[in-house]
């Protein structure tokens, strides 16, 4: 009896390209029922930058447990909570020369998102969002409506309004100038745009294709924003928390959004945790406006408190680094072996991947890499882009043996060979 397929809806969605039941995690790797080892360049869609069950995290949260801490407190005050905001202020914020404000809005990505929209609608008085070609910020309404992909958006069921798409960098054929064209519609009364409470972005948009915004189209949003005093949010759901190399992926294009939307890694462990993070003069927020029965899981609290000790130094960032090198030499090797394929090399830090101008080649890679116990997925709008996200910590060795697995993959598409289509199975 396959148990899943008779109890879990049609939605799931993974487990259709990676038909197997896994039982155990460590580190980069997972392990199936009949013991087969998968090498993991998927890291939970970002939620894993420290890898599986990594052993400090893991022996902080069983200590906690073990003494019986508290395991959830809405939003009441908890040691965990206070080791949490004591900590992340002490290694990221102070550091950086900030002095945002921590919301705790509930506990996943698009609670972040969510609550950052009702906030700069707020502050503002005003309601119009801007949002960019090919986003991703969530699945509920508000992160909808700032969401680009179509198939996404008509899983809505009603109409998705107050926010207007602009052309992301480099979606207009060169030469373009997408702020210039941003700040006409801004400054032209006839454009039809009311002037925006909010913009909102990603610096690379991981499930829209890894699509890689410049420092100076940042910096240049950011300038635009102030000028018209339009509030800059930054959603760093996926790529922040160390995914480009520094802890926020802004950083090296200089800028401070007025809001930053965190969640995925920021626990460290997988477990649900998302925070909004708004400069102080910001915090309009009258208590309980916006709030959520699990805004408080202190595990959660626990293990992030763990993780930020990743961060008391460059070392870990300077890893992630050369990591990233080795990602972008390997697969502009790739790319440059098997011209006929097409692809060209996308990504910063350790988000990277292959963009195929036949979107069927990505899906193909992605299952002939399964077949040699790869777990890889692919992005954007038409899944052309065969998407590398391996946690942060991957060892130097399984680095190279995944990315062998995909130069072999590539390969074999290239050949003409098909890789095996895969059948959901059960147990």
């Amino acid at each position: 009896m396959d148990i899943f397929e008779q109890h879990e809806s049609a939605v799931r969605s993974y487990c259709r390209s990676w038909p197997t039941v896994f039982q155990k995690a460590k580190g980069d790797h997972l392990w199936d029922e009949a013991g087969t080892q998968y090498l993991d360049f998927f890291a939970g869609a970002g939620a894993l930058n420290y890898g599986h069950n990594p052993e400090p995290l893991k022996r902080a949260l069983l200590d906690y447990i073990e003494n019986d801490g508290v395991t959830h407190s809405l939003d009441t005050h908890t040691t965990a909570k206070a080791a949490f905001l004591e900590r992340l202020h002490e290694v990221v914020l102070e550091p950086r020369g900030m002095d945002h404000k921590v919301m705790f809005p509930g506990p996943t990505g698009t609670n972040a998102v969510e609550a950052a929209l009702k906030l700069a609608r707020k502050v503002t008085g005003r309601d119009t969002v801007v949002s960019f070609t090919n986003a991703f910020h969530g699945m509920t309404l508000g992160s909808l409506a700032i969401t680009g992909n179509s198939m996404k958006r008509q899983g809505a069921g009603v109409p998705l309004g107050n926010a207007i798409s602009m052309p992301y960098d480099s979606f207009l054929e060169e030469p373009s100038d997408s702020i210039g064209y941003l700040e006409s519609f801004i400054e032209d009364g006839g454009s039809g745009m009311e002037l925006p409470a909010l913009v909102i972005l990603e610096t690379v948009q991981a499930e829209g294709g890894i699509n890689v915004a410049s420092f100076g189209w940042l910096q240049r949003l950011s300038e635009l924003c102030k000028r018209h005093g339009i509030l800059l949010a930054v959603d760093d759901i996926q790529v922040g928390c160390g995914r480009t190399g520094p802890f926020f992926s802004f950083e090296p294009a200089g800028i401070t959004p007025d809001i930053i939307c965190l969640s995925k890694s920021l626990s460290g462990y997988g477990l649900p945790l998302a925070v909004t993070l708004m400069r102080p003069d910001l915090d309009v927020w009258a208590p309980g406006e916006h709030n959520g029965t699990f805004r408080g899981h202190n595990p959660a609290f626990v293990t992030a408190t763990a993780a930020l000790d990743n961060w008391t130094s460059d070392d870990f960032s300077d890893e992630v680094k050369v990591k990233s090198q080795v990602v972008g030499e390997r697969l502009t090797e790739i790319a440059g072996a098997h011209p006929e394929m097409k692809a060209t090399v996308r990504g910063r830090g350790l988000i990277q991947g292959l963009a195929f101008e036949d979107p069927s080649h990505a899906s193909r890679i992605a299952r002939a890499c399964f077949e040699e116990h790869l777990l890889i997925e692919t992005a954007g709008p038409d899944g052309e882009v065969l998407k590398l996200l391996p946690p942060l910590t991957v060892t130097e060795e399984h680095l190279e043996q995944g990315l062998d697995i995909v130069a072999g993959a590539v390969e074999k598409i290239a050949a003409g060979v098909e890789a095996t289509e895969p059948e959901e199975v059960g147990r």
